[in-house]
């Protein structure tokens, strides 16, 4: 290298003697060219040392597996990558929260082991919708699909849902044998309609549907063992009506998990989100500090978070009224240290660590390198519930027999499981904690770093409604967030909530800010980040689009529907009136129900609400339901809704906007209530309402942003 160096100086020298600089101007111009070219030329020649790493400058670390190149160049032709892999069944996912993602990788990873398959999971987006009908017919593929929203599809299927809507033909794929699985919430109107309405179209389109579809209901936590069911029958149809022998299963790694002390500090993901990388229409995530927090609720034994964060320093972040606020969590130390502790990974969790894929269909959504230190703590779910499939699963690593006897008689039946979850936190680290009954000497070394990382799910972000006008206060955002403490039935115990406990202890680190409430007792997060990415109370968040959007027209009349901190946004939306009001435009009137427990306890934002109902000059009418004023008494703002009727109609015969945000109960409820009240008034019956509700919503004159 460094007689290229100086054969490349030489050169450049002989290149300027022949220029023949016959002034003093020119002779200068000469010299300051070598100098330049010299400074270039020798600066790893003369005074910098060598870097072994100065190839990371040049290429992507988790490229340096030939699995991983391959992904990326991969095509978008289906049949084409099944073909190119060798793959007998491929297994599409389209998800928002990442359960649906985290199924369908667990399917085909059964399908390999115990079937003997050969199997790929894929993301919708990653493939061209119009290649389906290449799939030969030896083929197979499976859907699972989530419902989002009010009955739409998830981000990564926009494009496969339009295909099957409009582009797929009939008998256009006579070739496709398929399998479906929707996940969904009956709590919801539209209750697993993204899967219904695929399911039609594969069949119009000449498709062989392979079992009836299946639906998981997430009405009451059973999104799980309602996946379970469905597989199980999927893994009967294939072993009876197509013969294909089913093996006994053994846990065969998809990523390997090497420890590589050659990489240093630098090189390493120690927190970042790794989101936005790889698809130019993800948002970007910065670390946005926190300028201000206050606690809205003066119930001493909850907590609501106002939070306002500064964008001033981020001038490409825009938001418009509305959107949602996506917010990166962190988990807590105690679970971190549990898992590390039981997993006997200590004296490694700081080393560095290099993640690829063992099967080139594989794709690895995880940092890399980096730390088991920062995966568990940024990039993994480690404190979300453990399945019992899972458990099943763990107990072929447990260290004694003892232990395995207990795990396996823990999950022996669903009910026994369920019942045992009502009683008990466990997250993946209190179960093996759990299971060696407080031996610090016993651990589970057994188990493979890469077992764990395949079947954890990868942290995703937590979105919340942005409670702040962007007319208002364009380079800050504020949000509005319920600090979630679920007990369970062992009232020694609660679940706290990953996200809002981590915001109310950085709302605690700040000095200048009063927060009378703590995060549960014994609960502590690393707030600044390793490496202090995330000092001077930053958290990692960015912007979401969402279609809760204010009508173009300000005249247009209003009517909002909320419960808790679904009054987020409309605060937003009369905070953004009352200023185009003060500017001389004309806004139409406004109808607010919103419900909460009592006046003295959660009634948030009311003296904002009340100085905003008063500068409005009657066009802002607020309505609240107390559920819980007097005892014995419930007061919803269904109730609230029949009694006002007819001021209801009024502005529906006004052509307004209904917009209701909350818990996908209270939608449910409030949505109903405004069509009895509508009809009532109009003389409707009930097919006559369903008819104008789905009438608003098809003209986007009815919005919702529900949850839950």
């Amino acid at each position: 290298m460094a007689s290229l160096q100086r054969d490349s100086l030489h050169d450049v020298i002989l290149l300027l003697a022949k220029l023949a600089p016959v002034t003093v101007g020119d002779m200068v111009a000469a010299a300051i060219m070598v100098a330049m070219a010299g400074a270039y030329l020798l600066a790893d020649y003369t005074w910098n040392k060598p870097s072994p790493y100065q190839y990371i400058w040049y290429e992507r670390p988790q490229d340096q597996d030939a699995a991983t190149r391959s992904a990326t160049r991969a095509t978008r032709n289906v049949a084409q990558r099944l073909e190119e892999l060798g793959k007998e069944v491929v297994v599409f996912w389209g998800s928002q929260s990442g359960t649906a993602e985290s199924f369908a990788k667990r399917l085909a990873r059964e399908l390999s082991q115990r079937l003997r398959l050969t199997t790929m999971s894929a993301d919708l987006s990653d493939f061209d919708p119009e290649t389906l009908p290449s799939m030969p017919q030896d083929k197979i593929a499976i859907f699972i699909l989530a419902t989002y929203g009010e009955g739409d599809p998830s981000d990564n299927a926009n494009q496969f849902w339009e295909w099957m809507s409009k582009a797929a033909s009939p008998s256009s794929l006579s070739s496709l044998r398929y399998a479906a699985l929707g996940l969904g919430n009956s709590n919801y109107l539209h209750y697993n309609r993204v899967v219904d309405v695929i399911d039609g179209a594969l069949q119009r389109a000449g498709a062989q549907r392979l079992l009836p579809v299946g639906k998981a209901d997430d009405a009451h936590g059973g999104t799980e063992e309602d996946f379970c069911r469905w597989k199980d029958s999927l893994f009967a149809f294939l072993a009876s009506d197509l013969g294909i022998n089913e093996q006994a299963q053994s846990y065969e790694p998809m990523l390997s998990a090497v420890y590589d002390t050659s990489m240093e500090p630098i090189d390493l993901h120690l927190g970042e989100p790794i989101e936005s990388r790889g698809k130019s229409s993800t948002p970007k995530t910065h670390a946005l500090p926190i300028k201000h927090a206050r606690e809205l609720f003066t119930d001493s034994k909850r907590s609501c978070l106002h939070l306002e964060l500064d964008l001033s320093k981020h001038p490409e972040l825009v938001y418009k009224t509305g959107d949602h606020l996506g917010i990166w969590p962190v988990n807590p130390d105690q679970e971190v240290d549990r898992l590390i502790r039981v997993l006997g990974l200590a004296g490694e969790q700081d080393s560095p660590l290099l993640i690829s894929a063992l099967d080139p269909a594989v794709k690895v959504h995880l940092p890399n390198p980096t730390t088991v230190n920062a995966l568990f703590r940024y990039y993994v779910e480690i404190c979300a519930p453990v399945s019992r499939e899972l458990a099943r699963a763990v107990s072929d690593f447990a260290p004694s027999p003892e232990v395995k006897t207990w795990v396996l008689e823990l999950c022996a039946t669903r009910d026994s499981y369920s019942s045992f979850l009502e009683r008990n936190y466990i997250t993946f680290g209190r179960l093996l904690e759990l299971s060696v009954g407080g031996e610090n000497d016993l651990i589970w070394s057994g188990i493979p770093l890469a077992f764990v990382l395949e079947n954890l799910p990868a942290t995703r972000p937590r979105y919340y409604s942005i409670s702040s006008s962007s007319v208002l206060s364009p380079r800050s955002v504020s949000i509005t967030a319920l600090v979630s403490n679920t007990s369970l039935s062992n009232e020694d115990q609660a679940v706290p909530g990953v996200t809002t406990n981590y915001l109310l202890a950085k709302a605690n680190a700040r000095q200048e800010v009063a927060i009378s409430h703590s995060p549960v007792p014994g609960l502590s997060y690393h707030l600044p980040g390793l490496g202090n990415i995330l000092n001077e109370a930053k958290i990692f968040a960015h912007i979401h689009r969402s279609t809760l959007k204010l009508p173009t027209q300000p005249s247009c009349p209003l009517i909002m529907l909320a419960a808790g901190t679904g009054l987020a946004p409309f605060r937003a939306f009369i905070a953004e009136r009352c200023r185009l009001q003060s500017m001389g435009r004309q806004i139409g009137d406004m109808l607010l129900f919103f419900g909460c427990r009592h006046p003295d306890e959660d009634y948030i934002y009311s003296e904002e609400l009340a100085e905003m109902e008063a500068a409005l000059g009657g066009k802002l009418q607020i309505t609240v339901a107390f559920s819980r004023l007097r005892p014995g008494e419930r007061t919803y703002i269904q109730d609230k809704m029949i009694a006002h009727g007819a001021d209801l109609c009024h502005l529906v015969g006004s052509d307004a906007s209904v917009y209701i945000c909350g818990r996908a109960s209270m939608a449910r409820d409030a949505g109903r209530a405004l069509g009895e009240a509508i009809g009532g008034h109009r003389g409707m019956n009930g097919q006559q309402i369903q008819d104008w509700v789905a009438t608003m919503k098809r003209t986007r004159k009815w919005q919702e942003d529900v949850w839950g």
